[in-house]
């Protein structure tokens, strides 16, 4: 039983996730459950209140997702290579640290608790820098060393050369060009020559054009230079590493510290998407207590809208354990039981309440049993759904469980269903927990009226527009309005009398046909005689057969199964005019009617063309008897068991 999904905390959940940066905060969210320690829910609950004053006070903390830090710290401590990109990130993450450094450095000048984890963090302002001096834009800088700049300013002087060699070859062999540009095929610079006059340019041909009427030719004075630009690349690729190496060091150094730094993020993440989470829905904290007491004042569903969601006053504790509501279809009933366990599951995950006010005790379960459950895969009605859930309820409640149920005993007998729900309320009074419980049965409501630590309550109604008005009053017994709703909305006099004859007696059906139940002019019912005039399609029937024989489905040898016994025989009689049949079964051989008989397979699918049946449905003696009558004249007389 999936208790949060049943009262909708697993929406608050996702919600509260959506709030959160980092993964680990996130995955903390997804597992969290109530607590069952007073410390510790009191300091969760303390941090929702700190973290959320912070932010009204100094706007959004710096937080960023350092799931990537830590794997590219990992690599470090294993002596990989760092590539320019992970240390840049992580460079990104020190530069949100000394950030988030500064943000709760603030916080003391309001005395927020939150603002002393700032001496915790240490922003390693010495690998920041290393980081953010040598490497930039993705990549190892010019400058992160002398001889890296040397050697890159060596490369740029033969670059140029290789290209202004290029240029005079192709100024003093104008004519042989295709072309008046130079280009670069393969990291080579090369002019491009027309087919004919290749022997004229000193060089080694590199490529040539799609129709092979050009020629690109690196000139030999142009080739002296990429040697040695090449081996200039190789002294570029040992610094860099050696660079990146030294880098890769220094963070594998400072790792346990920068775990740590990691490790105070995801917790303070954790602490402010709560405090998010209450700006949101516009929370405030409850005040916890280990007494059996519950008190909600303007208590509203976190997931409907605060403009129309009508605030609900609640109260249980003391000597009142168990409250059972009643009211109209649509009334709120549900939607209120739901409120108040999700508030008090919220406030005992360290939440803040959608309440004015709120005071609710900690509880050891949450338990509930709402929806109609069905399950085909399991074969599972709405009865036996609830009846399932509800034993699942009763095995695991004791005096410091939180229980809600939607209509107990609804999805049978009426009659039955009111028994099993006044025994289940009988369960949940003697283990001594908090329990809101809906119906309709009146007899439920005088259960509740006449036993101690029970009470009625009812969710109001405005019969004049007919519609209600979510407000819930404890102390008093509701109604289902149902007589009422039915005629405002036009059932006629005659159904409403016989409605309230078959539920409360005759009686009960000549007050309201007297007009002593109903509002109204008051005048006593005159039976009204009311045409039935057919509207809309209709149906097209089959004419019927004016013969009463019944189909002649059964033939000699079909095999057959009787219901309601199941058992399978093959047919020695076909069906007569009166539709009966004779059935040889394993032991006996039975008349039968036509409609108990389900047919399997026909005689034909079973047995070969001509098949002597008399093997099957005759006596040994009638055997002997025919094989002697087709041999010799005799007085014997075959006797037919199956006619």
């Amino acid at each position: 039983m999936n208790i949060e999904k049943q009262i909708e905390f697993d929406q608050i959940k996702a919600r509260w996730m959506d709030q959160a940066v980092t993964k680990q905060a996130k995955e903390t969210i997804r597992h969290v459950t109530f607590y069952l320690s007073e410390q510790e829910l009191t300091k969760q609950l303390a941090d929702t209140t700190q973290g959320r004053a912070l932010m009204e006070q100094l706007g959004m903390p710096p937080l960023q997702d350092v799931e990537e830090v830590k794997e590219i710290l990992m690599a470090a401590e294993k002596g990989d290579c760092l590539m320019p990109g992970q240390l840049e990130r992580l460079e990104t993450v020190l530069a949100a640290i000394r950030r988030l450094k500064d943000y709760l450095a603030r916080g003391k000048a309001y005395e927020n608790p939150l603002g002393y984890y700032e001496e915790n963090f240490d922003e390693l302002p010495g690998l920041r820098e290393e980081i953010q001096k040598q490497i930039r834009n993705g990549a190892v800088d010019d400058y992160a060393s002398g001889e890296l700049q040397k050697i890159r300013s060596r490369m740029a002087k033969c670059e140029e050369q290789m290209k202004l060699k290029a240029e005079q070859v192709m100024q003093s062999g104008r004519k042989y060009m295709a072309d008046h540009y130079c280009t670069s095929r393969d990291g080579r610079i090369c002019v491009p020559v027309r087919k004919e006059f290749k022997q004229k340019i000193s060089g080694s041909v590199i490529g040539k054009s799609a129709t092979g009427s050009t020629l690109f030719i690196e000139p030999s004075g142009v080739a002296k230079y990429y040697e040695q630009l090449q081996l200039l690349k190789l002294d570029e690729e040992n610094e860099v590493y050696r660079i990146l190496y030294t880098l890769s060091a220094l963070a594998a150094d400072a790792a346990a510290v920068m775990n740590e730094n990691i490790r105070l993020v995801e917790k303070l993440d954790f602490i402010f998407s709560k405090g998010k989470l209450s700006m949101d829905l516009k929370a405030a904290e409850p005040s916890v207590t280990l007494e059996r007491t519950i008190i909600l004042k303007d208590a509203r569903h976190p997931l409907m809208d605060r403009e129309s969601c009508v605030p609900l006053q609640f109260e249980i504790g003391g000597d009142i354990r168990g409250i059972v509501i009643t009211g109209p279809n649509t009334g709120g009933k549900t939607v209120a039981i739901k409120t108040v366990m999700l508030n008090c599951m919220m406030a005992q995950c360290g939440l803040h309440v959608t309440c004015k006010e709120a005071v609710i005790c900690m509880n050891s379960a949450y338990l509930c049993d709402i929806g109609d459950g069905q399950d085909i895969t399991e074969n599972l009605s709405t009865f036996s759904a609830h009846i399932k859930n509800v034993l699942h309820v009763l095995q695991e409640v004791n005096r410091e469980s939180f229980v809600i149920m939607d209509e107990p005993g609804s999805g049978t007998d009426p009659a039955e269903g009111m028994g099993i729900a006044i025994a289940i309320l009988e369960e949940l009074k003697k283990s001594g927990c908090l329990f809101l419980v809906t119906t309709h049965y009146p007899q439920v409501k005088d259960y509740a009226d006449q036993t101690v630590h029970l009470t009625n309550a009812r969710m109001t109604f405005d019969k004049d527009s007919l519609r209600p008005t979510y407000q819930m009053v404890i102390g008093e017994a509701g109604e289902s309005c149902a007589f009422y709703i039915a005629e405002r909305l036009g059932m006629s006099e005659e159904m409403l009398a016989t409605a309230a004859g078959a539920a409360y007696g005759k009686q009960a059906a000549k007050k309201y046909l007297s007009g002593a139940v109903r509002k109204g002019n008051g005048r006593p019912y005159q039976p009204q005689e009311r045409s039935r005039q057919q509207t809309g399609s209709r149906i097209s029937r089959n004419r019927k057969s004016k013969s009463h024989a019944p189909a002649l489905k059964f033939g000699l040898g079909d095999s057959v199964m009787i219901s309601p016994d199941r058992k399978i025989g093959i047919v020695c009689v076909p069906v007569n005019e009166k539709g009966v049949l004779r059935v040889q079964l394993p032991d006996k051989k039975i008349w039968i009617s036509h409609k108990r008989v389900t047919l399997l397979a026909v005689a034909a699918e079973l047995y070969p063309e001509d098949y002597d049946f008399s093997i099957l449905f005759d006596t040994v003696k009638n055997r002997k008897i025919r094989h002697d009558m087709e041999r010799k004249y005799t007085q014997e007389i075959i006797r037919h068991e199956y006619e």
